[in-house]
């Protein structure tokens, strides 16, 4: 009986290796979410950001709702895009999604 209790005892070396070896999983899961979806997601929305900073009178534009318009005044908060002739819509500045792709030549 002796024997055994001896035999067991031994382990007690492995179990501080073994400390890091259960956090490293957690780790390496961390370092996997921050390259594949944390920091793509920064580098969009900071992509966007720059692109709301950078808008002007006259671009034609899409808003996140679908809405096609061209910029007609712009504040901080609101943009507004006249939608057809002499119908304008506010609409608040994150909203505006991109570009209004070019119209092909007709």
């Amino acid at each position: 009986m002796v024997d055994v209790a001896y035999a067991m005892a031994g382990g007690s070396g492995e179990a501080a290796g073994g400390g890091l070896m259960t956090i490293l999983p957690l780790i390496l899961m961390f370092v996997i979410f921050y390259v594949l979806l944390i920091r793509p997601q920064q580098k969009k929305a900071k992509e966007h950001r720059a692109f709301l900073e950078n808008l002007k009178r006259g671009d034609k534009v899409v808003t996140s709702g679908g809405l096609y318009g061209e910029i007609t005044g712009m504040t901080d908060q609101t943009i507004t895009l006249e939608v057809a002739d002499k119908i304008r819509v506010k609409v608040g500045r994150g909203y505006i999604a991109a570009f209004a792709p070019k119209e092909s030549g007709k």
